[in-house]
């Protein structure tokens, strides 16, 4: 093996691919996760030996390979996934977290949240059953997400005789649909999670089917960003400030950059006061680098001393984000109580949290059919929206579209911390002159 070769498989196996899988009840989740584990021999002995027991006390014969990710007792006592549950696993090529995601409508939810930081999605379809209402539930919340990859696996081939009819008719409609809603590149593998097809090794039973497996797909599907295209952002956790005999001058601005890159002599602006300054240092464990990227924990030396505190966000001059205090956002509601207009609530963005009001939900989406529902008054648990956020300080937020993580926020019920909604900025818009310069009575106690 050359060096150049050794140094290049060296470098694969140091990506990291966050993927998720989702699908419709028992169309095989976890038991394809489990499969991926355990044909990747990324199960310990003892995991699947208390697998192998559980299974026997259920009077099967072989291993229940879904009892892998099916961790809570009641989602082993219904047979389903309730909860997101997270695995780690690596291959000589590449490292993984996995999130497997429930199926069932009313934890919708949950998708969102483990599909939130997903490079890929993989939805599953029961051969038998074919694209089903939540299957395209699922593909509207893989495309809202900005999912980049979306693997749909047509599951339980070994049901339909390994037909390739049934997998040709699956694939096109699925693929119709996702396309139709701007998902960007759609992979169609069919497989047996149950006896191992196409999950791992290639299936004997299909010659029809030529293409990558679902592990070789995972090991070879671009990982990671492209930093050039990226809006470098990097928000403030903690300022470093030592004092001592040794850094008597030392300022430092830490955290973990968000996206894109940063370099050394580049022009730089503090937001949201706006006042600009130029990188005169980055140290990163202990060192200095004349160039760091994300996702790297680092430290910020800029030229000037500037009044910056945690929340504040640091990005390219040439590339800075709008200011606003206006938010327009499409939002996932988390919670068991609604959100409704009116309604007093914290928005976390990156390391800022300030206090907002909800002046508007104009709409609803319904997911079956993709219909925007006019103003719902409210919004329940599982519902997709649109909102429009009045917040008390000013944001530099990014469209979604362009960042996931500065395009992203949470709303949190301020009586107790509740995280109520996870929200996806849409185009905000800078506030008309003059308004919001006298707030009613009940706005007064939020400072607006």
């Amino acid at each position: 093996m050359t060096t150049s070769t050794r140094n290049t498989e060296q470098l694969s196996a140091t990506t990291l691919l966050r993927f998720a899988t989702a699908g419709s009840v028992d169309d095989g989740k976890s038991t394809l996760v489990g499969r991926l584990l355990h044909d990747s021999k990324s199960v310990l002995a003892d995991q699947l030996e208390a697998v192998e027991h559980a299974s026997r006390n259920r009077g099967r014969q072989a291993p229940d390979l879904a009892l892998l990710t099916d961790g809570l007792r009641a989602e082993r006592e219904q047979g389903i996934t309730i909860d997101v549950a997270y695995r780690y696993f690596a291959t000589p090529r590449r490292r993984f977290i996995l999130a497997d995601t429930p199926g069932h409508v009313q934890y919708t939810r949950n998708m969102v949240t483990g599909a939130s930081t997903a490079e890929l999605a993989v939805v599953l379809v029961d051969a038998r059953n074919g694209v089903v209402e939540q299957t395209r539930r699922h593909a509207a919340v893989a495309a809202l997400l900005r999912v980049p990859h979306v693997v749909l696996a047509v599951n339980k081939m070994d049901l339909v005789q390994y037909a390739e009819p049934v997998f040709a008719a699956i694939a096109e409609e699925f693929t119709a649909y996702a396309a139709s809603l701007g998902v960007p590149e759609i992979t169609a593998i069919p497989i047996s999670a149950l006896a191992g097809d196409n999950v791992v090794e290639p299936s004997a039973h299909m010659d029809w089917y030529g293409g990558p497996t679902v592990l070789e797909h995972l090991e070879t599907v671009p990982a990671g960003h492209d930093l050039t295209a990226c809006h470098a952002r990097f928000p403030v956790q903690y300022v470093i400030r030592p004092q001592t005999a040794e850094h008597p001058d030392y300022r430092g601005y830490a955290g973990r950059i968000a996206a894109g890159a940063f370099r050394v002599g580049e022009a730089v602006t503090v937001l949201p006061s706006g006042r600009t300054s130029t990188v005169s240092a980055i140290d990163a464990l202990g060192e200095s680098v004349d160039i760091a990227w994300e996702p790297q924990s680092v430290t910020l030396r800029l030229a000037d001393d500037i009044d910056i505190s945690r929340g504040d966000l640091i990005a390219p001059s040439a590339d800075a984000p709008a200011v606003t205090q206006d938010v327009e956002a499409t939002v996932c509601h988390v919670a068991d109580r609604p959100l409704a207009v009116g309604q007093r609530v914290l928005l976390k963005h990156t390391t800022r949290t300030v206090k907002a009001i909800v002046k508007d939900i104009p709409s609803r989406l319904a997911l079956d059919d993709l219909a925007q529902h006019p103003a719902p008054g409210s919004l329940v648990a599982n519902d997709i929206g649109r909102v429009v956020i009045r917040t008390a300080e000013p944001l530099a937020l990014d469209a979604y579209a362009d960042s996931r993580r500065t395009g992203s926020f949470l709303l949190i019920d301020p009586a107790d911390g509740t995280t109520l909604t996870a929200g996806m900025a849409g185009a905000s818009f800078a506030a008309a002159s003059g308004a919001g310069a006298e707030g009613t009575a009940d706005d007064a106690e939020w400072d607006f």
